[in-house]
């Protein structure tokens, strides 16, 4: 059996536009994950949907735990559950949060998020959609959100 925890495979697209249908059900797996969020002290509610180069859509959703640094972003979940199924290649996520469940101002990823993104991304393409629902949303590359970044070129 191959060991692939040395092999790097992220994100090699060049360029990715998602399409209106692409964004929508992107838009539509986040908002519905947002029922799963364990959030009993924040009371923030976030939940997202990564896309794999292969189309498969991998979800998140936020878990609180009271001892607050154990708690994992919904970013952190879906991008966990992918790696863990072996899943390297990625090429969009969209982040939908709000207070009690409720979207109204776009959930950016937190720092900590963001680094894990850089593990496995190409900052020049991989697009992070934040959204509040189908008709209000934007889109942002890894670069514009985490310009001057640290990750695995850094280090070869």
């Amino acid at each position: 059996m191959e060991n692939k925890s040395k092999t790097k495979t992220a994100c090699v697209r060049t360029e990715f536009h998602p399409d209106r249908r692409q964004i929508t059900v992107l838009i539509d797996t986040a908002v519905n994950q947002l029922q799963f969020s364990y959030a009993p002290y924040s009371h923030f509610n976030v939940g997202a949907a990564l896309l794999t180069a292969d189309g498969r859509i991998f979800t998140g959703c936020n878990i609180e735990n009271a001892a607050y640094s154990p708690s994992c972003c919904a970013e952190r979940t879906a991008f966990f559950k992918a790696v863990s199924e072996g899943v390297r290649d990625f090429l969009a996520i969209c982040i939908v949060g709000g207070k009690d469940g409720i979207p109204t101002g776009y959930a950016a990823p937190c720092g900590v998020c963001r680094q894990v993104m850089m593990e496995f991304c190409n900052p020049d393409t991989f697009r992070i959609i934040l959204a509040t629902g189908r008709d209000d949303y934007r889109i942002f590359t890894l670069k514009e959100l985490m310009p001057q970044s640290f990750g695995p070129l850094n280090l070869q």
